[in-house]
């Protein structure tokens, strides 16, 4: 029964509170979709943390929807054999991983450092960056457990199908049952976060500024010297 609702029923429940807090928060607090910046009350530590951070997310984002979406059967018939592409996701992933730790551990100590960002931030701030931190650092530890150990677990025959199950409405809890603890964990962490990401200043990610496409430009005219009559 744990392991129908954990990867079973779970995964819908956090779909419907992730799309249903969106549309919830869009139609009643669209002037809080904000990303809330707060550049201007500490700028070092948001710059480098910010910048590790987003460059390093990207990467994993990718990376993520490569493994789990590609089946394992396509890299093969395209000639990456199974080593190749456990060192590409162990180096690869590693290096964008440690690259995206370090940006959200810039940003929870600057949160947490500098009195006048934490005096201003509301308590999902720090949820936010509480559980993105939680969802990495799990992440690079199923990573390097599973390339440090003896028997080197392959996700790619019990996880992704998992997960294209889910996506496809027929989720399979029994490839779950093999699945090493620190990918349990990282997955678990991930499925909170989905949960608190409408009600946090995450929300930003799905907006984009595509009127600034279209939008005329402002134009700034330096006023002339009048001499007083």
């Amino acid at each position: 029964m744990l392991n129908q609702f954990l990867w079973v029923i779970l995964p819908y429940l956090v779909t419907v509170i992730f799309i249903g807090g969106h549309l919830y928060r869009f139609h009643y607090d669209q002037l809080g979709w904000t990303a809330r910046s707060s550049e201007f009350l500490e700028k070092n530590g948001l710059k480098w943390g910010s910048l590790m951070f987003h460059w390093g997310i990207i990467m994993v984002f990718f990376g993520h929807v490569a493994g789990l979406l590609v089946p394992v059967q396509v890299y093969r018939a395209l000639g990456i054999n199974d080593h190749l592409y456990h060192m590409a996701a162990v180096w690869g992933g590693g290096v964008a991983g440690i690259l995206t730790c370090c940006g959200i551990l810039t940003l929870l100590l600057r949160r947490v450092r500098s009195v006048r960002v934490r005096r201003t931030s509301r308590i999902s701030d720090f949820l936010a960056v509480f559980f993105l931190a939680a969802v990495i650092i799990f992440g690079l530890t199923a990573t390097f457990t599973n390339a440090g150990g003896a028997a080197e677990f392959d996700y790619r025959e019990t996880i992704n199908p998992w997960v294209r199950g889910v996506l496809t409405f027929h989720p399979n809890a029994e490839l779950m049952n093999s699945v090493p603890i620190p990918f349990k964990i990282h997955i678990l962490a991930t499925f909170a976060l989905g949960a608190i990401w409408p009600f946090t200043r995450l929300v930003h990610v799905f907006s984009l500024p595509l009127s600034y496409l279209n939008r005329s430009y402002v134009l700034y005219r330096k006023r002339g010297n009048k001499t007083p009559l």
